[in-house]
């Protein structure tokens, strides 16, 4: 089943499998399934925990089938359509394979279901991506742009591709999973942002992880990389000279708004509307966000620091005394190189869930100091107990979050409430 993006909304039929399966019903495959029996496809979908909400799939005449990945789904199928936080070597992915039955991830379909005249902007790279998306977003609004923002960042591309017009701009974040099985999706301006050890829990290799983000550069018609990357395209660095300053603290944000200016400057947005954007842009929530200051104290909420890489551009971002809360589920990162390479303002560190047993053997052979806290709540009881007068209490964890929540926004959303509930 071959095919590029339709011409017109109507042709969009020619391309669409009579019978299709969705495997993974988070936002993004909902999302899917639904634009799927909206256009008359017999859509089945698929996820293997039975607690799943699907009732507004059922209610769109979606056949659902929760707790299983029974192969027998695969029966007449034509179109297999992965959600990002499915493993390829998932049983249905793999045998849909074996099948030879197409297999797209969901940005594929959306991109597909994009209207003729629309432009992408895709947006990747380990760290930064949210980021840097929403300010592209906020910048060409200001230069009038009708814009869409999708795709890792929260709203899937399928339902952006829903209310697009066919003047709209859509900006999308993009991740290794979702990278991983496009066929025809092509960017009018594709953005790397950077590169570290990421995710090996699911991609096995450094390389394969590598691989799957560059895809993005297939069919793209503008590169916007990091200097110095080794592709050929339009070349961006933290020292480069901006239209504005950011409003977003770190090092790490001057790069990513670097980043942004390029690949606003390559979708033709003028630097008047880029540094209105940079002046005002707040940041996102889980990036460095400032929760509160109290007693001379303020504690950062930097949840979305999933990995070593993200996490040392978030202690950089203070020169103040640091009171470091690390630690979560284990993604297969060494720990040992951040360790040796924390700062001398790192005052304390806390360390949280499973992740705790490395960390602590990282921090041992390094030489530095720590507590075991078990969990947040404890952990901020110790911060705020230790954190005087001009300190940052800085939620860093350099691990992701599924041992002790279901995502790093609502590890973020914990730290906040147990924060503002201070008195």
């Amino acid at each position: 089943m071959t095919g590029t993006r339709p011409e017109q909304p109507a042709p969009v039929q020619s391309w669409l499998p009579q019978r299709a399966l969705v495997i993974g019903l988070a936002r993004s495959g909902q999302a899917a399934a639904l634009a799927l029996a909206r256009r008359g496809v017999t859509t089945l979908a698929a996820d293997r925990s039975p607690d799943v909400d699907a009732g507004r799939l059922a209610d769109a005449g979606v056949e659902v089938h929760l707790g299983t990945e029974d192969e027998s789904l695969l029966e007449g199928v034509e179109l297999v359509v992965k959600s990002p936080g499915v493993p390829g070597e998932s049983p249905l992915a793999a045998s849909a394979r074996t099948r030879h039955i197409p297999l797209w991830s969901e940005v594929e379909l959306g991109y597909r279901l994009l209207p003729a005249g629309s432009r992408l902007i895709g947006v990747t790279g380990t760290n930064g991506k949210t980021t840097t998306t929403e300010l592209l977003g906020a910048i060409l609004r200001a230069a009038g742009r009708d814009v869409e923002v999708a795709g890792n960042v929260g709203r899937a591309l399928t339902d952006a591709a829903e209310t697009a017009r066919p003047d709209s701009w859509i900006v999308c974040e993009l991740s290794s999973f979702q990278l991983e099985d496009v066929e025809t999706l092509s960017c009018d301006v594709a953005v790397l942002l950077n590169l570290e050890p990421d995710h090996l829990d699911r991609h096995g290799t450094f390389e394969a992880y590598r691989d799957a983000k560059l895809r993005i550069f297939e069919r793209a018609r503008v590169k916007v990389v990091p200097r110095g990357f080794g592709i050929d395209g339009i070349e961006f660095s933290a020292d480069d000279p901006l239209p504005a300053e950011p409003l977003i603290p770190g090092r790490h944000n001057r790069e990513n708004a670097a980043a942004a200016t390029a690949a606003a400057r390559a979708a033709g947005a003028p630097d008047a509307a880029i540094a209105e954007a940079l002046r005002s842009f707040p940041g996102v929530p889980h990036r460095l966000e400032l929760v509160r200051e109290l007693r001379g104290v303020r504690w950062i909420n930097d949840s979305k620091a999933t990995n070593t890489a993200a996490a040392r551009r978030g202690v950089a971002a203070y020169d103040a005394p640091l009171r470091l809360i690390l630690g979560g589920s284990l993604k297969g990162e060494d720990f040992g190189p951040f360790a040796r390479e924390l700062p001398g303002n790192v005052a304390s560190i806390y360390l949280i869930g499973e992740a705790t047993d490395e960390l602590a053997a990282a921090l041992d052979a390094a030489g530095r100091e720590y507590e075991r806290d078990g969990d947040l709540s404890t952990a901020i009881a110790r911060a705020a107990a230790d954190a005087q007068a001009g300190d940052v209490v800085l939620l860093s964890p350099a691990c992701a979050s599924f041992d002790q929540f279901s995502n790093f926004d609502e590890r973020g959303d914990t730290f906040r409430r147990l924060v503002e509930a201070f008195t």
